[in-house]
Protein backbone atom coordinates (compact mmCIF):
# COMPACT_ATOMS: atom_id res chain seq x y z
CA UNK A 1 0.00 0.00 0.00
CA UNK A 2 2.84 2.40 0.74
CA UNK A 3 4.18 1.96 -2.81
CA UNK A 4 0.75 2.77 -4.27
CA UNK A 5 0.43 5.89 -2.13
CA UNK A 6 3.95 7.00 -2.97
CA UNK A 7 3.43 6.58 -6.72
CA UNK A 8 0.05 8.31 -6.65
CA UNK A 9 1.57 11.32 -4.91
CA UNK A 10 4.76 11.45 -6.98
CA UNK A 11 3.46 10.46 -10.44
CA UNK A 12 -0.23 11.37 -10.18
CA UNK A 13 -1.43 7.85 -10.92
CA UNK A 14 -0.95 4.25 -9.81
CA UNK A 15 -2.29 0.84 -10.83
CA UNK A 16 -3.37 -1.86 -8.38
CA UNK A 17 -3.10 -5.18 -10.22
CA UNK A 18 -5.77 -7.79 -9.50
CA UNK A 19 -7.84 -5.55 -7.24
CA UNK A 20 -10.91 -7.75 -7.83
CA UNK A 21 -10.71 -11.44 -8.72
CA UNK A 22 -12.16 -13.15 -11.80
CA UNK A 23 -15.37 -14.18 -10.00
CA UNK A 24 -16.20 -10.62 -9.02
CA UNK A 25 -15.31 -9.33 -12.48
CA UNK A 26 -17.53 -11.86 -14.19
CA UNK A 27 -20.49 -10.67 -12.13
CA UNK A 28 -19.63 -7.00 -12.68
CA UNK A 29 -19.39 -7.65 -16.42
CA UNK A 30 -22.80 -9.37 -16.50
CA UNK A 31 -24.40 -6.54 -14.54
CA UNK A 32 -22.78 -3.94 -16.81
CA UNK A 33 -24.20 -5.72 -19.86
CA UNK A 34 -27.66 -5.86 -18.28
CA UNK A 35 -27.59 -2.13 -17.61
CA UNK A 36 -26.47 -1.44 -21.18
CA UNK A 37 -29.34 -3.47 -22.63
CA UNK A 38 -31.85 -1.64 -20.45
CA UNK A 39 -30.34 1.78 -21.17
CA UNK A 40 -30.25 1.41 -24.95
CA UNK A 41 -34.03 1.01 -24.96
CA UNK A 42 -34.29 4.74 -24.26
CA UNK A 43 -34.46 6.94 -27.37
CA UNK A 44 -32.19 9.62 -25.90
CA UNK A 45 -30.18 10.45 -22.80
CA UNK A 46 -32.25 9.78 -19.69
CA UNK A 47 -31.91 11.46 -16.30
CA UNK A 48 -33.67 10.72 -13.04
CA UNK A 49 -32.05 12.42 -10.04
CA UNK A 50 -28.39 11.26 -9.95
CA UNK A 51 -29.03 8.45 -12.44
CA UNK A 52 -27.95 9.39 -15.96
CA UNK A 53 -27.92 7.11 -19.01
CA UNK A 54 -26.13 8.88 -21.88
CA UNK A 55 -27.35 7.59 -25.23
CA UNK A 56 -26.57 8.88 -28.71
CA UNK A 57 -27.30 7.87 -32.28
CA UNK A 58 -23.73 7.26 -33.36
CA UNK A 59 -23.26 8.18 -37.05
CA UNK A 60 -20.38 5.79 -37.63
CA UNK A 61 -21.84 2.78 -35.84
CA UNK A 62 -25.24 3.59 -37.40
CA UNK A 63 -27.03 2.56 -34.27
CA UNK A 64 -28.03 3.89 -30.88
CA UNK A 65 -25.23 3.39 -28.35
CA UNK A 66 -24.73 3.98 -24.64
CA UNK A 67 -21.49 5.81 -23.93
CA UNK A 68 -21.75 6.30 -20.18
CA UNK A 69 -24.05 5.88 -17.20
CA UNK A 70 -23.87 7.74 -13.90
CA UNK A 71 -24.95 6.32 -10.57
CA UNK A 72 -26.24 2.99 -11.77
CA UNK A 73 -25.94 1.98 -8.11
CA UNK A 74 -29.53 3.28 -7.87
CA UNK A 75 -30.73 0.59 -10.27
CA UNK A 76 -28.26 -2.19 -9.42
CA UNK A 77 -28.06 -3.59 -5.91
CA UNK A 78 -24.90 -5.47 -6.89
CA UNK A 79 -23.02 -2.39 -8.11
CA UNK A 80 -24.32 -0.50 -5.07
CA UNK A 81 -22.67 -3.05 -2.80
CA UNK A 82 -19.46 -3.17 -4.86
CA UNK A 83 -18.92 0.61 -4.73
CA UNK A 84 -18.40 0.21 -0.95
CA UNK A 85 -16.70 -3.17 -0.96
CA UNK A 86 -14.23 -3.64 1.93
CA UNK A 87 -11.34 -3.72 -0.53
CA UNK A 88 -12.04 -0.06 -1.35
CA UNK A 89 -11.79 0.84 2.34
CA UNK A 90 -8.55 -1.12 2.68
CA UNK A 91 -7.11 0.81 -0.26
CA UNK A 92 -8.50 4.25 0.49
CA UNK A 93 -8.37 4.55 4.28
CA UNK A 94 -4.60 5.25 4.42
CA UNK A 95 -5.20 8.02 1.85
CA UNK A 96 -8.55 9.51 2.84
CA UNK A 97 -9.29 8.26 6.35
CA UNK A 98 -12.24 6.21 7.61
CA UNK A 99 -14.97 8.73 6.65
CA UNK A 100 -15.33 8.69 2.87
CA UNK A 101 -17.96 9.99 0.47
CA UNK A 102 -18.40 9.23 -3.22
CA UNK A 103 -18.83 11.97 -5.82
CA UNK A 104 -19.03 9.96 -9.03
CA UNK A 105 -20.06 6.44 -9.98
CA UNK A 106 -19.75 6.08 -13.75
CA UNK A 107 -19.81 3.23 -16.23
CA UNK A 108 -18.09 4.02 -19.52
CA UNK A 109 -18.38 2.12 -22.78
CA UNK A 110 -16.37 2.50 -25.98
CA UNK A 111 -18.47 0.47 -28.42
CA UNK A 112 -16.38 -0.91 -31.29
CA UNK A 113 -17.15 0.77 -34.59
CA UNK A 114 -18.60 3.91 -32.97
CA UNK A 115 -17.39 7.44 -33.70
CA UNK A 116 -17.43 9.00 -30.24
CA UNK A 117 -14.99 6.80 -28.35
CA UNK A 118 -12.24 9.23 -27.39
CA UNK A 119 -11.69 11.92 -24.77
CA UNK A 120 -9.62 15.09 -25.01
CA UNK A 121 -6.89 15.59 -22.42
CA UNK A 122 -8.28 17.29 -19.33
CA UNK A 123 -8.16 17.39 -15.53
CA UNK A 124 -11.16 16.26 -13.51
CA UNK A 125 -10.83 19.34 -11.32
CA UNK A 126 -12.63 20.95 -14.28
CA UNK A 127 -15.83 19.31 -12.98
CA UNK A 128 -15.34 20.10 -9.29
CA UNK A 129 -15.49 23.89 -9.36
CA UNK A 130 -17.45 24.42 -6.17
CA UNK A 131 -16.86 25.81 -2.69
CA UNK A 132 -18.52 22.63 -1.42
CA UNK A 133 -15.38 20.68 -2.34
CA UNK A 134 -11.99 21.38 -0.77
CA UNK A 135 -8.43 20.02 -0.91
CA UNK A 136 -8.89 18.76 -4.47
CA UNK A 137 -5.35 17.43 -4.85
CA UNK A 138 -5.06 15.14 -1.84
CA UNK A 139 -8.63 15.02 -0.53
CA UNK A 140 -10.06 13.24 -3.59
CA UNK A 141 -9.07 10.11 -5.49
CA UNK A 142 -10.45 8.78 -8.75
CA UNK A 143 -10.50 5.04 -9.30
CA UNK A 144 -11.09 3.24 -12.59
CA UNK A 145 -11.85 -0.48 -12.62
CA UNK A 146 -11.01 -2.38 -15.81
CA UNK A 147 -13.99 -4.54 -16.75
CA UNK A 148 -12.46 -5.43 -20.13
CA UNK A 149 -8.81 -5.50 -21.09
CA UNK A 150 -7.64 -1.90 -21.49
CA UNK A 151 -5.33 -1.75 -24.48
CA UNK A 152 -3.81 0.71 -26.91
CA UNK A 153 -6.23 -0.58 -29.55
CA UNK A 154 -9.46 -0.13 -27.58
CA UNK A 155 -8.56 3.28 -26.17
CA UNK A 156 -7.15 2.68 -22.69
CA UNK A 157 -6.89 5.75 -20.50
CA UNK A 158 -3.68 7.76 -20.96
CA UNK A 159 -2.06 9.95 -18.32
CA UNK A 160 0.66 12.58 -18.25
CA UNK A 161 2.88 11.67 -15.27
CA UNK A 162 3.58 14.40 -12.72
CA UNK A 163 1.11 16.78 -14.39
CA UNK A 164 -0.85 16.87 -11.12
CA UNK A 165 1.93 18.96 -9.57
CA UNK A 166 1.35 21.85 -11.97
CA UNK A 167 -2.04 23.00 -10.71
CA UNK A 168 -5.05 23.56 -12.90
CA UNK A 169 -3.97 24.01 -16.52
CA UNK A 170 -7.27 24.73 -18.26
CA UNK A 171 -6.94 22.08 -20.98
CA UNK A 172 -10.08 21.59 -23.13
CA UNK A 173 -11.70 24.32 -21.07
CA UNK A 174 -14.15 25.47 -23.76
CA UNK A 175 -14.45 22.21 -25.69
CA UNK A 176 -16.66 19.15 -25.52
CA UNK A 177 -14.42 16.30 -24.39
CA UNK A 178 -15.66 13.77 -26.95
CA UNK A 179 -15.52 15.89 -30.13
CA UNK A 180 -11.95 15.71 -31.37
CA UNK A 181 -8.61 14.82 -29.88
CA UNK A 182 -6.08 17.09 -28.19
CA UNK A 183 -3.30 18.33 -30.50
CA UNK A 184 0.21 17.91 -29.11
CA UNK A 185 0.72 21.67 -29.27
CA UNK A 186 -2.04 22.18 -26.70
CA UNK A 187 -0.07 20.06 -24.24
CA UNK A 188 3.19 21.81 -25.08
CA UNK A 189 1.52 25.18 -24.60
CA UNK A 190 0.90 24.39 -20.92
CA UNK A 191 4.37 22.94 -20.39
CA UNK A 192 3.64 19.22 -20.84
CA UNK A 193 5.69 16.82 -22.93
CA UNK A 194 3.53 14.61 -25.21
CA UNK A 195 6.38 12.06 -25.30
CA UNK A 196 5.88 11.43 -21.58
CA UNK A 197 2.30 10.17 -21.95
CA UNK A 198 1.68 6.70 -20.49
CA UNK A 199 -1.05 4.35 -21.74
CA UNK A 200 -2.53 2.51 -18.76
CA UNK A 201 -2.87 -1.01 -20.14
CA UNK A 202 -4.81 -3.17 -17.71
CA UNK A 203 -6.41 -6.56 -17.31
CA UNK A 204 -9.95 -7.11 -15.98
CA UNK A 205 -9.91 -6.55 -12.23
CA UNK A 206 -7.02 -4.07 -12.26
CA UNK A 207 -7.75 -0.69 -10.65
CA UNK A 208 -6.28 2.64 -11.77
CA UNK A 209 -5.96 5.54 -9.33
CA UNK A 210 -5.41 9.17 -10.35
CA UNK A 211 -5.84 12.64 -8.87
CA UNK A 212 -8.25 15.38 -9.89
CA UNK A 213 -5.27 17.32 -11.31
CA UNK A 214 -3.71 14.48 -13.30
CA UNK A 215 -3.96 15.28 -17.01
CA UNK A 216 -5.55 12.35 -18.80
CA UNK A 217 -7.52 11.44 -21.91
CA UNK A 218 -7.89 8.54 -24.29
CA UNK A 219 -7.66 7.62 -27.94
CA UNK A 220 -10.56 6.12 -29.92
CA UNK A 221 -11.43 2.45 -29.87
CA UNK A 222 -10.09 1.05 -33.14
CA UNK A 223 -10.43 -2.59 -32.04
CA UNK A 224 -13.32 -5.01 -32.50
CA UNK A 225 -14.01 -5.26 -28.75
CA UNK A 226 -15.50 -2.92 -26.15
CA UNK A 227 -13.70 -1.02 -23.42
CA UNK A 228 -15.90 -1.07 -20.33
CA UNK A 229 -14.55 0.97 -17.43
CA UNK A 230 -16.09 1.71 -14.01
CA UNK A 231 -15.03 5.05 -12.53
CA UNK A 232 -15.65 5.88 -8.87
CA UNK A 233 -14.43 9.13 -7.36
CA UNK A 234 -14.00 9.18 -3.59
CA UNK A 235 -13.44 12.13 -1.29
CA UNK A 236 -12.40 12.61 2.33
CA UNK A 237 -15.71 13.45 4.02
CA UNK A 238 -14.37 16.46 5.92
CA UNK A 239 -13.26 17.96 2.59
CA UNK A 240 -16.70 17.79 0.94
CA UNK A 241 -20.20 19.00 1.68
CA UNK A 242 -21.44 16.78 -1.16
CA UNK A 243 -21.52 13.15 -2.14
CA UNK A 244 -23.00 9.85 -1.09
CA UNK A 245 -21.58 8.22 2.01
CA UNK A 246 -19.45 5.17 1.27
CA UNK A 247 -17.76 4.56 4.62
CA UNK A 248 -18.61 6.18 7.96
CA UNK A 249 -16.10 5.43 10.67
CA UNK A 250 -14.84 2.62 8.48
CA UNK A 251 -18.31 1.06 8.18
CA UNK A 252 -19.65 0.35 4.68
CA UNK A 253 -22.69 2.62 4.21
CA UNK A 254 -25.47 1.96 1.68
CA UNK A 255 -27.31 4.62 -0.28
CA UNK A 256 -30.11 6.37 1.60
CA UNK A 257 -33.73 6.74 0.51
CA UNK A 258 -33.01 9.85 -1.58
CA UNK A 259 -29.88 10.85 -3.54
CA UNK A 260 -27.49 13.49 -2.25
CA UNK A 261 -26.13 16.25 -4.46
CA UNK A 262 -22.88 15.02 -5.95
CA UNK A 263 -22.04 17.26 -8.92
CA UNK A 264 -25.29 18.61 -10.31
CA UNK A 265 -26.81 21.65 -8.60
CA UNK A 266 -30.17 21.19 -10.32
CA UNK A 267 -30.93 17.89 -8.58
CA UNK A 268 -33.33 19.50 -6.10
CA UNK A 269 -35.05 21.85 -8.56
CA UNK A 270 -35.23 19.46 -11.53
CA UNK A 271 -35.02 15.88 -10.29
CA UNK A 272 -36.65 14.30 -13.35
CA UNK A 273 -37.24 11.92 -14.86
CA UNK A 274 -36.70 13.57 -18.25
CA UNK A 275 -34.88 13.12 -21.54
CA UNK A 276 -31.99 15.17 -22.93
CA UNK A 277 -31.34 15.35 -26.64
CA UNK A 278 -27.61 15.20 -27.47
CA UNK A 279 -26.58 18.72 -28.54
CA UNK A 280 -22.80 18.32 -28.26
CA UNK A 281 -22.05 16.04 -31.21
CA UNK A 282 -20.57 17.41 -34.41
CA UNK A 283 -23.74 16.40 -36.23
CA UNK A 284 -25.98 18.29 -33.80
CA UNK A 285 -23.82 21.37 -34.05
CA UNK A 286 -23.85 21.23 -37.84
CA UNK A 287 -27.64 20.94 -37.81
CA UNK A 288 -27.94 24.00 -35.59
CA UNK A 289 -25.62 26.00 -37.83
CA UNK A 290 -27.71 25.03 -40.86
CA UNK A 291 -30.99 25.83 -39.15
CA UNK A 292 -30.35 28.09 -36.13
CA UNK A 293 -34.08 28.46 -35.49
Amino acid sequence: MHDIQQKLHSEGYAIVRGFFDAKHMQQIGLETDRIYQEAVKHHATYRHKNLLLEIIDDPKARRRVVIQAHWTAWISSYLESMRRHPKYLELLEPLLGADIKQITHQLHWKPPGAKYTYYRYHQDAKFRNSSALRNLLYGSINTGLAIDRQTVENGALRVVPRSHLRGYLGLSEDQTLMTGQTPDQDLVRVGLDPASIVTCTMEPGDLLLWTLYTVHGSAPNVSNYDRRFLISSYVRAMDSDRGEWTFRGGVSTPLGPEPEICKYEELREKPGPFYIEADWTEEARAARAHDPA
